[in-house]
């Protein structure tokens, strides 16, 4: 009964989504506060129970099995980032310096990360994912290319003039991927405008940033975005394809008879 209870989804569920709020309401009260340290060990109880989940499992399916499954591995990645803030509890800090653990206690938010595991389909959801970063990998590195090239332009032109957007390559690449979200588009050139006592300059400033915009914001993120929908769609795509196919051999063979 007790294994039946850890090997059961629905039980891992609720527990998962009680965590997740659990850690959502600790940043509304200080640690040292009461209700915060009521939270804390209610935290703690979680991250107990994912332990004992992870071992139950460990004995049910052997080493082996349990670490077979994709999802097992993630989980027990998770687990072993709460545990120094559950070791906290027992070893003092002034005793063992565990210090840099406890930037660890961050991490726990991404536990709630396994409720993904119960969403139908979603190892078909994944690997589509999965082949879409891969199709897009060269377009992302042709974008980064343009933008860097980008950036340095916008340092040489207007580190002066707007250094708080372009003062070294650094700022001016973010300040440049900024202008590619439509973010600021207007907003800089027409701060460059402001400073400039040379009207060439403003009119200048304000077609090389559209022309960026364009070139970009529009054109290039566009662009990976659909490269990217296309390939999450490919695997549905051959599935349609094929059974038309089928649908085209059945026809085919019924006429001939």
């Amino acid at each position: 009964m007790f294994k039946k209870v850890f090997l059961n989804d629905v039980f891992l569920l609720i527990i998962i989504s009680f965590n997740a709020l659990i850690i959502f309401l600790q940043g509304f009260f200080s640690v040292t506060s009461s209700t915060g340290q009521i939270l804390e060990m209610t935290d703690h109880i979680f991250t107990t129970l994912f332990i004992v989940e992870a071992i139950v499992k460990i004995q049910s399916f052997g080493a082996k099995g349990y670490f077979k499954d994709t999802w097992n591995i993630f989980d027990f990645s998770l687990v072993m980032i709460a545990l120094p803030s559950l070791v906290m509890v027992f070893i003092p800090l002034e005793m063992v310096t565990l210090d840099f653990l406890l930037t660890l206690r961050i991490l726990r938010v991404f536990k709630f990360f396994r409720v993904l595991k119960f969403i139908p389909n979603i190892e078909n959801l994944l690997s589509g994912l999965f082949r879409a970063v891969q199709s897009s990998v060269l377009i992302i590195f042709a974008f980064l290319i343009f933008n860097f090239i980008f950036a340095i332009l916008s340092f040489s032109f207007f580190s002066e003039v707007a250094p708080e957007h372009f003062s070294n390559p650094m700022i001016s690449f973010y300040s440049t991927f900024k202008i590619f979200t439509v973010e600021g588009w207007y907003e800089i050139p027409d701060l460059i405008a402001e400073r400039t006592e040379s009207a060439s300059i403003a009119i200048f400033a304000r077609i090389y940033f559209v022309l960026l915009l364009f070139g970009g914001g529009i054109f290039g993120l566009s662009l990976i975005n659909s490269i990217f929908v296309e390939s999450m769609m490919s695997d549905n795509n051959d599935e349609v394809l094929e059974r038309i196919n089928e649908l085209e051999n059945k026809i085919d063979a019924l006429l001939k008879k």
